[in-house]
This record gives structure tokens, C-alpha cells and sequence, in this order.
């Protein structure tokens, strides 16, 4: 799984440039989230912008990666696309889990508010 990385004043901003994030890869990019907050990046905006598709073997490695992130520091995400914004609507994590923004900016703003 190709994913691009830019330390932003110590908010790891992270865009997987997969169209997909599913059984054939989320345990790939489970790994790489993991290895970021092993690398102490406790503050991480997830850009989903390319993303087109989750299932939930990739919801299962987002929500993972919230748990081991969410004691010490935040996660972000932002540029949701329609079909995934219907997942985390149909199963509520919208609302009561992920905090997600309508852009970069706003998502770095909360982000850096956490600091």
C-alpha cells in the first residue's frame, strides 16, 4: 500500500493513495499506522481523499488504530468521500468515534488544539 507522509509542525499528515483500503490491504495499513505512533506521531491527520471503498476489514484497522492513538494524542480525518462518509454514517462511528472535518486546515486546527 503506497502512503504519503508530511510532518505538519508535528501533526503527521497521512494519505493512503489506494482507491481501495479493504481485505487485500488493511492489515498493511494497520502496520503502517501502528509503526507511525511507535514512532511517536501521536497526533495524525488521515487524508481519505483517494480512498473510494472501505470494508470492514479496513474500518476494523481504522478503528484500531483509533484505540492505540486515542489514550495518548488525536486523530483527524478529513476529505471523505461519499461512499466511505456512508459507512461511518450507516455504523454511527461518524458520530461517536472519528472526529472528521470537511478539510485539511480544520482537521490540523484540532489536531494542534490537542498539543
Amino acid at each position: 500500500m503506497d502512503i504519503h507522509t508530511n510532518d505538519i509542525d508535528g501533526v503527521l499528515l497521512v494519505k493512503p493513495l489506494e482507491k481501495r483500503i479493504d481485505s487485500g490491504n488493511a492489515s498493511h495499513f494497520k502496520s503502517k499506522m501502528v509503526d507511525f505512533i511507535f514512532q511517536d506521531y501521536l497526533l495524525i491527520a488521515l487524508d481519505m481523499s483517494e480512498v473510494d471503498f472501505m470494508d470492514s476489514s479496513g474500518l476494523s484497522a481504522l478503528l484500531s488504530t483509533f484505540k492505540t492513538i486515542s489514550r495518548k494524542g488525536g486523530l483527524a480525518l478529513f476529505g471523505v468521500g461519499a461512499n466511505v462518509s456512508k459507512l461511518f454514517s450507516i455504523t454511527r462511528l461518524d458520530k461517536e468515534v472519528f472526529n472528521i472535518f470537511p478539510d485539511e486546515q480544520s482537521a490540523l486546527h484540532y489536531l494542534k488544539e490537542k498539543k
